[in-house]
């Protein structure tokens, strides 16, 4: 069967291997020059930085990207964090991500335990806020801002605009697969690891190849037009998110219209700094709680210092954006790293902000609307189709094994 696939990202690539694995003759159209999306290496100054996501894989070599990467034969090393987070506490110490229950009363701690327990089986209603849900059980500032750090850092929104029924299902995701890893190489070995799968299986990506229709056959996905030259197909799927991809044919669903225009993708601000000496000494996530901005940092060349020029130092903050005032994020930002590394020497490679038609997500997390499409034969995958409890990539991963599944692919 012919499959076309809309976007080179990382929802495209793993869609694209999985079917050329499974014997489908594959065509990508990517309209940027590079394949990748905003899950690729960008060289700056002999640093391999990244054009989006942090060089990390949430849930390292034993979560959902890294189960499908194996599938379909991509050979990707992910070396495992240790360890997995630490957070700073207000005082400054430092303290291991599982013992923040430690920062707890004893009758916290036994309600929290509890608390959890309850809500992974019988989840809160659907309308209810993470923020909203802690505060129902708990009165506690630490709580507060670590959630805010968490959601912040994994999924550029506070812990207000996520409903709590996802992050319990995150929380969930994050017993079940334990902890983070770097991919040896950066976020390009991913990617360019699928693209040689589908290559060396017979399928085709195209590059500086827009996408100007998708043909409809009596609400039948039947092709597309790239360049004024019909491309038939089977099967459509797009990474372009579901508003965008509405936007290339004449979708009559009027309710289904409205849905995905009121989807909000999420924003941040990544700040990629080089010092000649580690600033945190490890490859796990840092947790700033009490920082203004910052909601996590990563040093990714304690995992792999093929990333940075010899001697050289990697250091990756994200930070979700709050405010329409680009500039004062992006300073709230940088006066959160002088006072989370007093004296330290370091500098300010590249400052990267990811909104309107580059966010973060073209939907944020919990807001997502499936694979599904009113169109047979058109399916969604990507950051706009993600699975329930995935982090980023994850839920990118988690996405992609839900259409395949839709389309009847293992």
């Amino acid at each position: 069967m012919k499959t076309v696939i809309i976007g080179a990202g990382l929802g495209g690539l793993l869609a694209g291997a999985k079917l050329t694995k499974a014997g489908y003759d594959v065509e990508i159209f990517e309209r940027l020059p590079f394949i990748g999306g905003r899950f690729t290496n960008l060289p700056y100054k002999g640093f391999k930085l990244s054009t989006g996501a942090l060089h990390m894989i949430p849930h390292g070599s034993r979560g959902p990207l890294a189960q499908m990467l194996r599938e379909v034969g991509a050979h990707v090393t992910i070396i495992d964090s240790n360890p997995m987070a630490v957070i700073r506490k207000s005082n400054d110490e430092i303290i291991a991500f599982h013992d923040f229950r430690n920062e707890l009363s004893l009758t916290e701690q036994v309600k929290l335990g509890t608390v959890l327990a309850y809500s992974l089986k019988f989840k809160p209603r659907s309308d209810l806020s993470f923020r909203d849900w802690v505060l129902k059980y708990f009165d506690d500032e630490f709580l507060f801002k670590l959630a805010d750090s968490f959601c912040g850092w994994s999924l550029s929104l506070k812990a207000k605009d996520v409903p709590a029924r996802e992050m319990l299902e995150i929380i969930d995701n994050m017993y079940l697969y334990k902890g983070s890893g770097i991919p040896l190489g950066g976020c390009s070995a991913v990617t360019d690891a699928l693209s040689g799968i589908i290559r060396s299986n017979g399928g085709r990506i195209h590059t500086q190849s827009y996408v100007e229709r998708i043909i409809i056959d009596n609400d039948v996905a039947t092709g597309v037009i790239v360049g004024k030259k019909t491309i038939d197909a089977d099967i459509v799927i797009s990474d372009i998110g579901h508003f965008e991809t509405s936007r290339l044919y004449e979708c009559m669903d009027l309710e289904y219209l409205n849905k995905i225009s009121n989807v909000k993708p999420s924003k941040g601000i990544k700040i990629c700094l080089s010092s000649d000496e580690p600033l945190i000494g490890h490859s796990g996530v840092f947790f700033t709680p009490y920082a203004q901005r910052i909601n996590g940092i990563n040093e990714v060349t304690n995992a792999d210092p093929s990333l940075a020029p010899p001697g050289k130092h990697l250091v990756m903050s994200h930070q979700a954006i709050i405010t329409d005032d680009l500039e004062a994020e992006i300073n709230l930002g940088l006066l959160d790293i002088a006072q989370l590394f007093p004296g330290k020497k370091y500098e300010a490679l590249l400052i990267q902000s990811y909104s309107n038609g580059w966010p973060v997500n073209r939907a944020s997390s919990g807001s997502d609307n499936g694979n599904r499409t009113p169109v047979e034969n058109l399916y969604i995958v990507g950051d706009g189709a993600k699975g329930k409890g995935g982090i980023e990539v994850e839920g990118v991963a988690l996405g992609v094994r839900n259409a395949m599944a839709q389309i009847g692919v293992s």
